[in-house]
């Protein structure tokens, strides 16, 4: 057992029975180990969440990252959003850990919440967007990519129209919505 074993089981723990239901004593479960074997690896539960949010965080970071690397304005964006809401669909529970509050100082410079930055700025950057603009952006897109996956993957939208009808048109709106970003004015 390693630190970044007991951290994958937690996540895939997650996957299989949701993220506020792991506990230690499941992932000890999990391992065939007594809950005292994880303190080795991990210093209380909180630690554990926090790190498998950060690993979700990643994996969600590089499958952006991927999505998006060539691609610039509205084919990024489109990119983007599209690598976001499939990561949620697959993978609600592990993205849930992506929501916990984590103390900024507890997880300050750590690589996945610093590329996630990036991989905002690198969109906004296409629209011409920089801060303080870009900050207000980039929490547009987040509440947006966040709220409609999240609802998508709990079955929120109960009409005829598939979620995944509407999600072009979303994006096409933040795309123009981006590309007409209101300046502030000192």
């Amino acid at each position: 057992m390693s630190t970044e074993r007991v951290v994958q089981g937690a996540a895939e723990l997650a996957d299989e029975i949701g993220f506020e239901k792991v506990t230690l004593s499941a992932v000890a479960r999990r391992f065939g180990v007594k809950d005292p074997s994880l303190y080795v690896h991990v210093r209380n539960l909180h630690d554990l969440r926090v790190r498998v949010a950060l690993l979700a965080s990643a994996e969600l970071n590089d499958r952006i990252g991927a999505a998006v690397a060539g691609r610039a304005g509205k084919d990024a964006l489109v990119a983007f959003a599209g690598a976001y809401r499939e990561y949620v669909l697959e993978f609600p529970e592990r993205y849930a850990a992506t929501q916990i509050r984590m103390d900024p100082a507890e997880v300050a410079g750590e690589p996945a919440l610093v590329r996630s930055i990036e991989l905002t700025a690198a969109i906004l950057r296409g629209y011409g967007l920089a801060e303080p603009e870009g900050l207000d952006a980039a929490r547009l897109l987040r509440s947006t990519f966040h709220g409609f996956a999240t609802l998508e993957s709990a079955g929120g939208f109960a009409h005829s129209r598939a979620p995944g009808d509407s999600w072009p048109h979303i994006v096409d709106a933040l795309h123009q919505t981006l590309s007409n970003w209101p300046t502030y004015s000192d």
